[in-house]
């Protein structure tokens, strides 16, 4: 089941049911199910809050992945600040609700355990971000 929910903010415009069958096919291309997956929109004051609490990071971000991923079933809490969406595609000049799509699948890239921590590993996650694009537009 994917649950959408908000923390402060209003949740974006989006077919649900569309982004969900979505999901689900991109899993699928990595061999997973989808499980549980929880996406927590916020502002960016509150993803700050959860990263300077649960991973002693300070500093703001897009998006924070709580992987709960058993076997090849995906699970998990994913936290999206739509206030960094927005800046992020005001400074990669894309529009809103691609940038958002983007970051709602980087999340299920990382439960699938796709990293992006180096040079090289972000770049392929952007790769397999524009190829999950694809395959929703």
């Amino acid at each position: 089941m994917i649950t959408y929910q908000t923390d402060g903010v209003k949740i974006p415009t989006f077919s649900k049911r569309r982004i969900n069958v979505w999901i689900r096919e991109v899993a699928k291309k990595y061999n997973f199910k989808v499980g549980e997956i929880a996406y927590i929109f916020c502002s960016d004051e509150k993803i700050l809050e959860i990263n300077q609490e649960y991973l002693e990071h300070d500093y703001y971000t897009d998006i924070i992945t709580f992987d709960y991923t058993e076997k090849k079933v995906i699970s998990g809490d994913i936290f999206i600040s739509l206030d960094t969406v927005k800046s992020n595609s005001e400074q990669f000049e894309t529009d809103y609700e691609t940038e958002l799509y983007r970051i709602l699948i980087h999340g299920i890239l990382h439960l699938t355990g796709q990293k992006d921590k180096s040079p090289k590993d972000r770049a392929e996650m952007t790769k397999k971000e524009d190829e999950a694009l694809g395959m929703l537009f």
